[in-house]
């Protein structure tokens, strides 16, 4: 077996494994933060579940630890007061981020298992830990039965051959990695990472290429524990952890052989986690602010390496910096080691311990038209705020601060650029009852919404705005109104329409809410050609009917826009009613159908 079949095997009641076999997998640790954590609890007491195993569960208050948005802080306290009386542990609002927090705490270790409301709980896969992040159902369930059900993904090998270029950081390594797979080529896969050069790779830098494996749409990035890892492990957490690796016989669907030695300093532009293009394409490019943190880049040697950039200069007249440490025990190495003065002197914002410009409750928000420079994970369009966001490296982003425009460490001027009035007035425009369950229709019709997009992410589908709404009956009225042509969707949107669409639909991040809003609106099904691997879930256990297809179907039934189709989730017919056209396309499997029926996951 690979790594992720050997991990999910152990902690399942089976003795070998293989892609698509689903199975009950015994959760190590189950968290859930406060982006999430309310709808958690609710779901339990809605559904009058206890906790199998407190000891076990945790909160972590990561997304909004200032408690700045009333919502996030009523939220929190709810949790909170759970908390107490379930003998929950609670790593409120002075830890940190909650991934980070149970490795350093030995939660997580190889071979162990974790799900988190966090969708970049798969980081976990740096120490070759099998890590997930679920909605808000999926971790309830977690929490009530110890398990929740998985189906065994596919894995990838890449195999990173050569000399690993000076200078190139970790985010270089896998910003270039999403230049070449993208945000769905290894769509719903497990992937693991070899090569001489990833042996030395340090926490730090496994930390920051596994982090981004969401935005390739992987499963997880896991690594084959190393003799380096497991010592950095003991000297963090003081325990000693046995090494997981592959069988040598291991079966994989792809090999990937990658010369590491042709990677370049690369930047991801606006938008997209995987537009890369080398930074020479975007030298100079005049930035307002710039951001330094995230489960991405948070941890001491990310600091390190920009405190090293800063110290004995400033940050450029107008321009603002702001870093924000992964957790309060990295703040407070930091201030040790004399960092946090180095910032201070050089004037950046440093904040407390938390996710930050990835949540929209903390430092790292920018305003409209504001070009920021940023270490984290994430620059859909609104995800961290209405600008503009580039992806780079701590090093990248520290010497960009101090010029006022992008560059690299080797090329920060003598004299920073400057604002300038433009002289352009224009520039400043800018809990209820428990469900019943009731029979539900296995067939249905409806007028299809054709929108012809890959990639369509969960900022799109319902904006991190509105994650603060728990309620499903207010939801629907925000359905993509942060997607490009569709706005008025659902104003215009009627109970029964089908939404049809492409690759990749649900990508980014773990909130249910975007497949709550569907229902909201009684839209009957969804029709895509593949899906996020969260969403996909997320989907599944809410019973919202979600369906494949391949793309030919849709000229083979000459399917147009406002077209009304019947829809057939156990035959998977699908029938155009305007010309009778009828095709196949991928039924429900019955795992999907079980729940379905149940009404949903719980």
């Amino acid at each position: 077996m690979n790594i992720i079949e050997k991990i999910l095997a152990a902690h399942s009641s089976q003795e070998s494994l293989k892609p698509g076999d689903i199975v009950d997998v015994t959760i190590d640790t189950r968290a859930a933060r406060d982006f999430g954590g309310a709808n958690v609890v609710k779901n339990l007491i809605d559904n009058g579940l206890t906790i199998e195993n407190p000891k076990k569960t945790i909160f972590t208050f990561d997304c909004n630890p200032g408690g700045s948005d009333q919502k996030y802080a009523a939220n929190q306290h709810y949790c909170r007061q759970y908390a107490r009386e379930n003998g929950i542990r609670v790593y409120d609002v002075d830890a940190g981020i909650g991934t980070h927090l149970a490795i350093d705490n030995g939660l997580v270790w190889p071979g162990s298992t974790f799900v988190s409301t966090d969708s970049h709980a798969n980081i976990m896969g740096a120490i070759t830990s099998f890590g997930q992040g679920m909605g808000d159902q999926d971790i309830a369930a977690a929490w009530a039965k110890g398990a929740v059900w998985f189906k065994v993904p596919a894995s990838v090998k890449i195999n990173l051959m050569g000399k690993r270029p000076s200078g190139l950081s970790a985010k270089d390594i896998v910003l270039n990695l999403l230049s070449i797979f993208g945000a769905n080529k290894l769509l719903g896969n497990s992937v693991e990472i070899y090569g001489e050069e990833t042996e030395k790779f340090t926490l730090a830098e496994r930390i920051t290429i596994a982090s981004m494996g969401t935005e390739m749409g992987a499963i997880i990035i896991l690594f084959p524990t190393s003799h380096a890892l497991l010592t950095e492990l003991n000297l963090i957490t003081g325990k000693d952890y046995q090494s997981v690796k592959a069988d040598p016989d291991a079966t994989y669907e792809n090999i990937f052989d990658i010369d590491l030695s042709k990677f370049v300093t690369m930047v991801a532009k606006p938008g997209h986690p995987h537009d890369d293009t080398s930074i020479e394409t975007v030298r100079n490019q005049k930035i307002d602010s710039g951001f330094i943190g995230s489960c991405t880049n948070g941890r001491i040697e990310d600091l390190r390496a920009a405190a090293t950039i800063l110290k004995g200069r400033k940050v450029a007249p107008g321009v603002v910096l702001k870093v924000v440490p992964a957790t309060d025990a990295i703040w407070t190495q930091a201030m040790d080691e004399g960092i946090i003065q180095v910032f201070k002197e050089a004037g950046v914002m440093v904040s407390n311990a938390g996710c930050a410009g990835c949540a929209a409750g903390q430092v790292g928000q920018n305003g409209p038209g504001e070009v920021t420079i940023s270490t984290g994970n994430r620059n859909f369009e609104g995800k961290q705020g209405k600008g503009f966001v580039y992806l780079a490296s701590p090093a990248v982003v520290a010497a960009s601060a101090v010029a006022g425009f992008i560059t690299t460490p080797d090329q920060i001027p003598e004299h920073p650029a400057l604002f300038h009035a433009t002289g352009k007035g224009d520039v400043l425009q800018g809990a209820k009852g428990k469900k019943v369950r009731v029979a539900k229709p296995t067939i249905v019709e409806g007028n299809v919404w054709i929108i012809p997009k890959d990639d369509i992410d969960t900022d799109m589908i319902f904006h991190n705005r509105y994650l603060t709404i728990t309620d499903i009956r207010e939801m629907g009225q925000y359905t993509f109104d942060n997607l490009k042509g569709f706005e008025d969707f659902a104003k215009k949107a009627k109970a029964g329409d089908i939404v049809i669409t492409q690759k990749n639909f649900g990508a980014g991040s773990s909130r249910q809410q975007a497949v709550d809003c569907f229902q909201s609106l009684g839209i009957s099904c969804i029709l895509a050609e593949s899906y996020g691997a969260i969403y996909e879930r997320n989907a599944i256990n809410a019973a919202m009917p979600i369906l494949t297809f391949n793309p030919e179907i849709l000229a083979q039934v000459d399917l147009q826009p406002g077209d009304a189709v019947r829809v057939d989730f156990v035959t998977g017919n699908l029938t155009n009613l305007r010309n009778q056209k009828m095709e196949q396309i991928n039924k429900f499997y019955d795992a999907q159908l079980a729940i379905y029926q149940n009404g949903g996951l719980l």
